[in-house]
């Protein structure tokens, strides 16, 4: 018992952990893909949610005496609140140790907890998968506010985790910074040889990419709640994969 529980105590090596911390970022795009294709809400970039809500704020001042609070501007606010929540919760990492096996196994099955809780909800409610515009959602009720808070906290937890790795991945769910230090790369055009600041970043940003693209695929497929399921399982194997990474080797004298 008290191998195993250092085994799970012991600090993973983050020079390591670029096939789970991509596969972070793959979820990244994975789940923004299905919020978006149905609410126009991101659920990881806050960003675009926090200035849709000033937008909302503003149209109190603009004379046309435009007061409700619009579905869009409600799911936005959900989303923003949840993901806080989410990113609170990695507090709790920092009680157990943010860097050790145990934190980010279990913090990554909290995320798949989420994310399946998200996708049994939207399954239950019925709702579409895909809305043609903004004034229109597909989620539309009840449930699926339940699913937007339950998904946008898991990409909050994964935000934070990756935060705490402080990897070329930064957070693995907020990629404007990531563009921007790739395009100051002073080895940006070294093509000669493996560089770990600039390729870890185009990782990161291509497996985006890629998590978006095959949700969407998905999505039309087998719909929300199912895409949903999908990402459930692959969160559920990042987790074990976490266990695979090897411990930090300690510092010689």
């Amino acid at each position: 018992m008290r191998n195993i529980r250092s085994f799970f105590m012991e600090e993973i090596d983050t020079t390591q952990a670029a096939a789970p911390l991509t596969a972070y970022c793959f979820m990244t795009g994975f789940i923004d893909a299905v919020s978006f294709s149905a609410i126009f809400v991101w659920c990881a970039f806050q960003t675009g949610n926090s200035v849709q809500l000033a937008l909302a704020l503003a149209r109190l001042f603009n004379g046309q005496h435009d007061t409700s609070f619009h579905i869009a501007d409600q799911q936005a606010l959900c989303s923003l609140l949840s993901f806080v929540f989410g990113a609170f919760i990695g507090r709790l990492g920092d009680k157990i140790g943010c860097k050790t096996r145990a934190w980010m196994t279990l913090g990554t099955l909290i995320q798949t907890l989420f994310t399946m809780v998200g996708a049994i909800t939207i399954w239950q409610s019925g709702s579409g998968s895909v809305a043609d515009n903004r004034g229109d959602p597909a989620w539309n009720n009840t449930l699926s506010f339940v699913t937007i808070g339950f998904i946008s906290a898991s990409m909050g937890l994964q935000g934070i985790m990756g935060k705490r790795l402080n990897t070329q991945f930064t957070t693995t769910v907020v990629l404007t910074t990531t563009w921007c230090e790739l395009m100051t790369e002073p080895q940006l055009f070294n093509f000669r040889r493996l560089v770990v600041a600039r390729d870890h970043k185009v990782m990161a940003i291509l497996f985006l990419f890629i998590g978006g693209f095959i949700s969407r695929a998905i999505l039309d497929k087998i719909g929300s709640g199912g895409t949903l399921g999908v990402g459930a399982g692959i969160r559920l194997i990042i987790a074990l994969w976490w266990l695979l990474i090897p411990a930090k080797k300690a510092a010689q004298k």
